[in-house]
């Protein structure tokens, strides 16, 4: 059986792309690492945040729009949002957090404590110590590596009916499942990043899509054959997922789980340093070479945003 390795990226959509590049950049240290257009709605912005170089499993994207209305977190989506940050340095996430206003609480789930807090638009956050994951070198403000955001911890599914998610999670993404705690059941990848996953079994209210919701979460898959044999797989299981779709970093595939919660395979080549150097990423409009000869014109209709050091912080 194939088995994915975890958390490829994750999804939200929010409502003003400034804002959220200030909280996610200049407040949790995440590196923008691509600045580009959601491919199926040219004139609103898709930005990717993610670890030095944006590798699998650190990547959480947005689709920023104003004019969206505010959605609910329930079932049908990803409750909350889990970070890794390296061990020894929840307190200096704590001090961060109080620096610029943000209210949080202290929590325990499998033994591991956390740190919770929405971001901006309500999307639940959590940070959670661990050993394992790699040390993420970018460094931002008043963040250095040894208290980098290292990538995903995890997720929380909300889901419709957890037990049909816990089936997908085991025998179709190859995930073991290790544990049963307190309304939550817990899974497993093989990663070392992005690769634990909650789902919670105590009953929610009914997800609305919108501003401060996840629209989907991503697994890795190591290739493009690997991602043909899970499309293969979802057709022969009856869960009618859409074709390949090139997103120029990654190709993809996506399906609606019986949860109700849309899951997408992504590959973990090209990755975000195909049309732009390392140094660079982040910091430049980038286009699908379709859409190039729109330039102008989409950069006129897109508002002006930058990763900035935010005033106050060191």
């Amino acid at each position: 059986m194939q088995k994915t390795t975890g958390i490829h990226h994750i999804t939200a959509m929010v409502n003003d792309a400034q804002r959220n590049i200030d909280f996610y950049a200049g407040i949790l240290g995440l590196r923008l690492v691509k600045k580009t257009i959601n491919f199926d709605r040219p004139e609103v912005y898709h930005l990717y945040f993610g670890n030095e170089t944006g590798e699998p499993g650190t990547v959480i994207t947005f689709f920023p729009w104003a004019k969206q209305l505010k959605g609910r977190i329930g079932t049908g989506q990803v409750g909350v949002i889990s970070f890794m940050i390296p061990a020894g340095s929840i307190d200096f996430w704590k001090q961060r957090l109080q620096t610029f206003g943000i209210e949080f609480r202290s929590s325990e789930r499998f033994g591991e404590q956390n740190i919770q807090f929405p971001d901006p638009d309500g999307l639940q956050l959590e940070l959670i110590e661990r050993n394992e994951g790699p040390i993420n070198l970018w460094s931002f403000g008043g963040i250095q590596a040894e208290h980098a955001i290292k990538g995903f911890a995890g997720a929380t599914l909300i889901s419709a009916q957890p037990n049909k998610t816990a089936d997908v999670l085991e025998n179709i993404l190859g995930l073991d499942c290790i544990g049963d705690q307190e309304g939550f059941l817990r899974f497993r990848s093989e990663g070392n990043v992005g690769n634990i996953i909650d789902i919670k079994l105590t009953p929610s209210v009914r997800g609305l899509m919108g501003a401060g919701t996840v629209h989907h979460i991503a697994w890795r898959a190591k290739d493009e054959e690997e991602l043909n044999r899970w499309r293969a797989l979802l057709q022969n299981k009856e869960f009618y997922p859409t074709e390949i779709r090139d997103r120029n970093y990654f190709k993809a595939v996506y399906f609606h789980e019986q949860g109700g919660i849309l899951f997408e395979i992504a590959t973990n080549p090209p990755g975000f340093s195909v049309d732009e150097p390392v140094s660079e990423l982040g910091k430049k409009l980038m286009l699908p070479a379709w859409l190039e000869s729109k330039r102008e014109e989409l950069e006129e209709t897109l508002p002006s945003v930058e990763a900035r050091i935010l005033e106050g912080d060191k």
